[in-house]
């Protein structure tokens, strides 16, 4: 029989010494001979089939731990369970990948609107489509209150996202809604956050439609100047003869990663949906 040392196996394999000699170590290949003097580790050539069995389970995701039991005991029921198991994580890796990508797309698509948008108190008329929110009422006058209330506020949202599971990568660009007849009223009232949301990670019960139509917008770059645009795009409804015809929105743009004066950092976009008015015949 010609031995093979455990370099002569590690290069036939394609596999380093290092690993031969974890696998050692881990009791899962050993040499089939050592040097009676300096303890060198010769390979029948034949182990290379186990060698390969190791490396095909670890291929499908198992530990040594799991690989070690399978060989000592070779229990095909263990096996299958084992992969079953492993079939179960692999998805919701997969699941937790698909949201991680959303994450980074709604996060560039977050600067990519602000780095477009037009400067702070400009006012334009847009076309906005169907969108999907979740929404809460959180019983609490934002109005009324500062940024502090605000933030706290915003951490319901996040304790009501968790508990209807729904992923933390829409903790983020929270908005409010300032329900029509407080707005005609020019009431300042409103009591209820939101975020967009996608329709492939949330439940449909736990989804607000917002249907597409034409809104009159103002672009804000400061927490403290809401209350004050919000009234100049009022102003401006009144002036160009439009009808209001839902809800007004806060929705926030961007949370800049830079938070000034320990505040947080947003660039916001009011927009109230609005319908022409009939033209005489």
């Amino acid at each position: 029989m010609q031995w093979l040392t455990i370099g002569q196996m590690a290069k036939l394999n394609q596999v380093s010494e290092q690993t031969l000699r974890l696998y050692d170590k881990k009791g899962l290949l050993s040499p089939c001979k050592r040097g009676d003097d300096n303890q060198y580790r010769y390979y029948d050539i034949k182990q290379s089939a186990i060698l390969d069995m190791i490396q095909y389970m670890k291929s499908l995701g198992m530990n040594l731990r799991d690989i070690k039991t399978q060989l000592d005991n070779k229990d095909l029921d263990y096996l299958v369970n084992v992969l079953h198991q492993k079939q179960q994580q692999i998805q919701e890796q997969i699941e937790a990948l698909k949201v991680q990508r959303r994450a980074v797309e709604r996060t560039l698509e977050s600067f990519e609107r602000y780095r477009s948008a037009p400067p702070d108190g400009t006012i334009v008329l847009e076309y906005i489509g169907k969108r999907q929110m979740y929404c809460i009422d959180t019983h609490q006058n934002f109005y009324d209150q500062g940024i502090e209330a605000y933030e706290g506020i915003l951490r319901e949202l996040r304790n009501r996202l968790s508990q209807d599971k729904l992923p933390q990568i829409y903790f983020c660009n929270a908005g409010t809604i300032w329900r029509q007849k407080d707005l005609m009223a020019k009431r300042f009232y409103s009591t209820e956050v939101f975020v967009f949301v996608d329709r492939e990670f949330v439940e449909p019960e736990l989804i607000t439609v917002i249907p597409p139509g034409n809104y009159l917008c103002i672009y804000c770059d400061n927490f403290y100047k809401e209350k004050e645009y919000a009234l100049r795009l009022l102003e401006k409804i009144e002036q160009e003869g439009y009808i209001i015809c839902g809800d007004y929105l806060c929705e926030t743009i961007a949370e800049l990663p830079v938070v000034g004066s320990g505040e947080r950092g947003m660039f916001i976009k009011l927009q109230i949906p609005v319908k022409f008015q009939q033209k005489a015949m």
